[in-house]
């Protein structure tokens, strides 16, 4: 039986941070299910298609990766692919708070999905789409920050910015 696990997250854009994660999650995975929340409380700068269409390029090189969107509740999707686990990355310890407490509404959505924690690399643990963003608006340099692809599209949602 194939083990299968789901990433899910916003993605707002997707950045290398968030790279990092999946590409070590598909090596102890079958698939990998990147999956974009539609989380219409947000105000998100890409559409989800968008965000679905960016992490599919910038994850093509992955074979075990597939890209979808969710809307609903985490377990009932991580139920509908057959996904034993759901991948989370943990920046640093303010993270771990929130996180103990979805992990533990999702066990008790659904006992049969494990959740696994995957600290990030130390190059990203300052990095989020958040920073990303802030730092694109005001035409900072995020080169090392997201893929190029990413920048590209930041870049034509903030048009009078040059350095982006």
């Amino acid at each position: 039986m194939a083990r299968i696990a789901v990433c899910p997250g916003s993605f707002d854009p997707i950045t290398f941070g968030h790279l990092d994660i999946i590409q070590r999650g598909a090596k102890v995975f079958d698939e990998v299910y990147v999956t974009v929340l539609n989380n219409s409380s947000k105000n998100s700068l890409f559409t989800v298609d968008e965000r679905v269409s960016l992490i599919k390029q910038v994850t093509m090189h992955i074979p075990n990766v597939k890209v979808d969107s969710f809307q609903g509740l985490l377990a009932d999707y991580a139920e509908s692919v057959n996904a034993s686990a759901i991948i989370r990355g943990l920046r640093a310890v303010s993270d771990f708070e929130y996180e103990m407490q979805i992990t533990s509404m999702n066990r008790l959505l659904n006992e049969k999905v494990e959740t696994f924690f995957i600290m990030t690399n130390n190059q990203y643990s300052f990095l989020s789409s958040s920073i990303v963003k802030e730092v694109a608006k005001y035409g900072g340099n995020i080169s090392e920050l997201v893929p190029e692809k990413v920048r590209e599209a930041l870049l034509g949602k903030f048009t009078n910015n040059k350095q982006v």
